[in-house]
């Protein structure tokens, strides 16, 4: 077989290594046993001194043999598993609420791919209760905003979240994930960004044109700054929270950010963003903060200034540029485009080895883009993974 990803790597600074794959997964029962070797530029990473999960080490820039691999989205959506659950409780709020029910469905994808992440399952809007915001998640419909806060007084009624008194479950699950699954892999916990958190609930619920948050910024800008400022607070009360209960690693998501120019998104999310990881990085120093934002190209520079030690790419940037604008002392996550999951297992497997090949060795969590999408065959998710496993730098 000839090797799937062999243009040479536009980062080139670096020392060459090689990336090996084991070949037992790609065979068929009429093909010969076979190997890709590529060249991928990198810095020398240092050595493991622990048993800590690969993901932890990866982060870290310790040598390790292969990039970890786990997917957004990676609980729910595409599992029949999942469907069945869904079947039986069919509210989204029950799903992720339920002790029980959350470790249930985090574990699913660990018992059947073993991804060297497992992540909690919930959601990002899961504390706005506890900071009297009310909401519901409806089926094909999203989330809804009950009474949006529109006004200074609104934004007085929010309060600042408590996660031990508002989420104990969530404390619960992760103590829960982390016994269950031991250090064969990182229990991930996840919290929505001040800015992205913000859209939800200005705009009500989803959007298309953010137009009533970009209209509360540019004519009360004092208004979201408010809110953003209850929100920074309290997401890094709960990241510390999760990390707590568990957590060996904390994504930030701040999906929304990218609706933002360059010069507003430096000032309605960036201080903010700051702010988290500046507060948990007192309390917790070794944490790894992994941020995403989908549709960043446009901020990618922007993005480390934040302070995060991963930062995840969406599809529509090329991994090897990402990295070059990015700089090489912040890992990276991604960033395979979950559609290839609808291509053919050759497919599948050159789009995987492409990816890592520009990332380069270390310092790279093997990821999509983005979620799984719905409808994605279970069968496409386990040859990416063995694929991925299977890979040696």
């Amino acid at each position: 077989m000839p090797c799937i990803c062999s243009r040479s790597c536009s980062i080139s600074t670096f020392p060459v290594h090689s990336i090996s794959y084991d070949s037992r997964f790609l065979r068929t029962p009429n093909s010969k046993p076979s190997s890709i070797h590529c060249s991928v530029g990198v810095a020398e990473p240092k050595v493991a001194a622990t048993a800590e999960p690969l993901l932890l080490n990866a982060v870290r820039g310790i040598n390790v043999e292969r990039p970890p691999v786990w997917l957004m989205r990676q609980a729910g959506r595409y599992m029949k598993s999942y469907q069945q659950i869904c079947e039986k409780y069919p509210s989204f709020r029950e799903r992720s609420e339920n002790v029980n029910l959350v470790v249930e469905i985090s574990l699913q994808p660990w018992k059947v791919f073993k991804p060297d992440g497992v992540i909690l399952f919930s959601d990002i809007l899961t504390p706005l209760s506890g900071m009297n915001i009310p909401f519901d998640i409806v089926k094909g419909k999203g989330p809804i905003i009950f009474n949006p806060p529109r006004t200074l007084s609104d934004v007085d009624q929010v309060r600042e979240f408590v996660p031990e008194e508002s989420v104990p479950y969530v404390g619960e699950a992760l103590t829960i994930l982390r016994k269950e699954v031991k250090d064969e892999a990182a229990v991930l916990g996840f919290v929505g960004a001040p800015f992205t958190l913000a859209s939800y609930v200005i705009e009500g619920g989803s959007s298309k044109h953010f137009t009533k948050i970009k209209r509360l910024a540019f004519s009360e800008p004092k208004v979201l700054h408010s809110l953003l400022q209850k929100f920074a607070t309290s997401m890094a009360n709960y990241v510390k929270y999760q990390a707590d209960n568990g957590a060996q690693a904390v994504q930030i998501f701040d999906s929304w950010a990218t609706e933002l120019s360059p010069a507003d998104f430096e000032e309605f999310s960036l201080p903010y963003l700051k702010q988290i990881v500046g507060s948990v990085k007192q309390t917790h120093p070794d944490l790894p903060l992994i941020l995403y934002a989908s549709g960043s190209g446009g901020l990618l520079e922007r993005l480390p200034l934040t302070g995060v030690d991963v930062v995840s790419l969406d599809w529509t940037v090329d991994m090897a540029e990402g990295r070059s604008r990015l700089g090489h002392d912040v890992a990276v996550q991604g960033n395979v485009d979950p559609g290839v999951l609808f291509g053919s297992r050759e497919f599948i497997t050159g789009r995987i080895m492409d990816t890592v090949k520009k990332a380069g060795k270390g310092k790279h969590i093997l990821n999509l883009g983005h979620g799984i999408v719905v409808g994605t065959p279970e069968e496409n998710v386990a040859h990416f993974f063995e694929v991925a496993k299977g890979i040696r730098y």
